[in-house]
């Protein structure tokens, strides 16, 4: 039988080679991985997030594309100059004539469709301001910020998301206008892709544009005032609806300092192949400044006025 002795004996042994075993074999610490804190790091995800929230709701697809459509189909089609012209006497050729003086192109409707592109940027633009109000009111904000992702990072995911919404809703209000009747005789795959690197570096800057506004913005009535005071004017004072001839000489002035007319000055030329007001080079030049210039000030605003 084993005694008490011999069980203490034998507990004192296990204990001894335990220890043994334990300075014999050391432990290795291997330093933590570091932090990927890379100016690109967490772009894709922060800018997917948002993108998600917008294509699995298919209805503010939708809503998003009536009020273009509206204008195109009720307003473009009721405001037929053509016909107007030509029910007062003049022939076909005096027709053309008046309108590709005035428009640049001889089909109303398509000169409008071009504008409408424009249109859908601004108001796709707009509410990328919007997005980072409500981040900031549900607390996601303070959870980006508190990641090694860059502040800088967190403003281009907004405007990414934002250009591919504007980009994708664009190619769809072009498509139905082709269905109401756009002119396609001057369409090809090459003018189609310029036109629309336009509508990339105009949603750029627009939609830098909002979200510097919105930085430090917790309150969305705000943002929507802004987003009003701003969005109007930027369609009514630019050659979106009308051309610039038409206007009154104060307001030409301010369309010709307005990058939205820049923008569908070249998309015009790139589609429809209307005359334009300027050359293509110096349409292309204002849009890619004003994108590269409202970019960079939003990416250094971010520095300063982006905090939990």
């Amino acid at each position: 039988m084993t005694t008490a002795t011999d069980e203490i004996e034998s507990a004192t042994v296990a204990e001894t080679h335990l220890k043994s075993s334990s300075v014999a074999v050391p432990l290795t610490l291997e330093p933590p991985p570091k932090a990927n804190t890379g100016p690109l790091h967490g772009l894709w995800a922060l800018t997917q997030r948002d993108l998600r929230k917008w294509y699995s709701n298919p209805i503010q697809l939708f809503i998003s594309l009536i009020q273009p459509v509206i204008w195109m189909g009720v307003f473009g089609k009721a405001l037929n100059f053509g016909t107007f012209i030509a029910q007062s006497g003049a022939s076909p050729s005096v027709t053309n004539a008046i309108m590709l003086n005035t428009f640049g192109t001889t089909s109303y409707f398509s000169y409008l469709a071009c504008g409408q592109l424009s249109f859908v940027i601004l108001f796709t633009s707009a509410f990328s301001g919007m997005s980072v109000v409500f981040d900031r009111r549900f607390g996601f904000m303070n959870k980006a910020l508190s990641t090694p992702v860059g502040r800088g990072t967190i403003v281009m995911a907004k405007v990414f998301q934002s250009v591919g919404r504007s980009v994708i809703q664009a190619s769809i209000v072009l498509f139905i206008a082709v269905l109401l009747g756009m002119d396609t005789g001057y369409f090809s795959v090459l003018g189609i892709a310029e036109a629309f690197g336009v509508v990339f570096l105009m949603a750029t800057g627009l939609s830098a544009l909002y979200v510097m506004l919105a930085l430090r913005s917790s309150d969305w009535q705000t943002q929507m005032a802004l987003i009003n005071l701003l969005n109007l004017p930027l369609i009514f004072a630019s050659n979106a609806l009308l051309p610039v001839k038409l206007m009154p000489t104060w307001l030409q002035y301010v369309v010709q300092v307005n990058p939205v007319s820049y923008a569908n000055d070249a998309i015009r030329q790139l589609v429809i192949g209307a005359v334009g007001s300027s050359s293509l080079a110096v349409d292309a030049g204002v849009v890619l400044a004003f994108a590269v210039v409202l970019s960079t000030m939003g990416i250094v605003l971010s520095w300063r006025l982006l905090s939990k």
